[in-house]
């Protein structure tokens, strides 16, 4: 009988046992975060392979991942707290920093910028381009940045030789380039393949041309230090769920690529061969964020606002990315040596 008794409270307390980390694990499971990214195109799958795959779920994070069409308006929702870690570039990140914002970037998932300046067919060189405009999304995107660079590198000074209109989105820009207000505009690798019937176009220069890549924080998370203090764990499994999307985006190149044509309407493939070779050989391993690309965007961020004690060290916080690595998770995701 006590045997008896004694194989029963065993079962109750096993049982028990079992409620109790089934109820740990759903409440852990059910932490909610909203997330963002910048773009629909190759370059930020990173974000939405772990929703596809169930990355963040696997986490224990209840993701909801939004569409924010720009930087600058994706770190103004970070900011203000809509956002708990979203996609945003170096140059987002430190502009708003030297104004006061107290953003930070904790994993970088591509460190380098390459964009095509797509101009009218009509437009044979550097010379044709000097006194016409080219389109970009806002001032101090990505777009724009990339629109400055490509401009020094054909020896035009910006707002100079050539203006640089704000025109908003991939649609507009292609749009206000039909009806001949802008000569040109900035393109990630491949995208000019998605615009339709664009009017007739030559590509003038691609910054994968020029001497040396541009350096730049490009494809990263990036939270409020105040989150990052306060939730810290979440930031963290966050990361690991991105690591683990970079993973699956650089080792399954059919899957990457129907989940790239799910979230970009028109995706031919044409432009999936060429944006998904171009964003794999980018793809970081170790998601670290370039100090010297971060550099270079803080001191252009300085002649805005010279007053600012903001340092690169201000803007970049790595120790998650250290502490993955050192853990050996980044290894069990990629293999070592890989």
């Amino acid at each position: 009988m006590t045997s008896r008794l004694r194989s029963r409270g065993g079962a109750v307390l096993a049982h028990l046992l079992i409620f109790l980390a089934l109820s740990w694990s759903g409440s852990y499971a059910q932490e909610k975060i909203q997330l963002a990214y910048s773009s629909t195109d190759a370059l930020n799958a990173v974000w939405n392979v772990p929703k596809e795959m169930g990355f963040y779920r696997k986490y224990g994070l209840n993701a909801d991942v939004v569409y924010i069409g720009s930087t600058t308006i994706s770190v103004a929702a970070i900011v203000a707290g809509d956002v708990q870690v979203g996609n945003a570039a170096g140059s987002g990140v430190a502009l708003a920093a030297v104004r006061g914002a107290d953003l930070v970037s904790v994993a970088c998932f591509i460190n380098a910028l390459v964009y095509e300046l797509v101009v009218h067919d009509s437009i044979k060189s550097a010379e044709d381009l000097r006194g016409k405009s080219i389109g970009i999304s806002r001032f101090g995107s990505v777009s724009d940045v990339a629109a400055r660079e490509l401009l020094k590198g054909l020896g035009l000074k910006p707002m100079e030789d050539v203006s640089v209109l704000q025109i908003g989105g991939a649609s507009d820009r292609a749009a206000a380039f039909g009806r001949g207000a802008i000569a040109g505009f900035p393109s990630p690798p491949g995208n000019v393949r998605l615009t339709g019937k664009l009017a007739p176009y030559r590509i003038l220069v691609n910054m994968a041309d020029l001497p040396k890549p541009y350096a730049l924080p490009f494809i990263c998370a990036v939270t409020t230090k105040s989150y990052l203090a306060k939730k810290r764990d979440a930031v963290k499994r966050t990361v690991k769920a991105l690591i683990e999307g970079a993973h699956y985006f650089k080792s399954n190149k059919e899957g990457a690529q129907k989940i790239i044509a799910k979230y970009l309407r028109g995706a031919n493939q044409a432009y999936l061969e060429d944006s998904y070779r171009a964003t794999a050989k980018l793809m970081e391993r170790a998601p670290y964020t370039t100090r010297e690309g971060m550099k270079i965007q803080l001191d252009q961020a300085l002649k805005q606002s010279p007053g600012s004690k903001v340092t690169v060290d201000d803007l970049i916080d790595d120790s998650i990315v250290r502490e993955l690595e050192k853990e050996g998770f980044i290894d069990s995701v990629f293999g070592k040596g890989s």
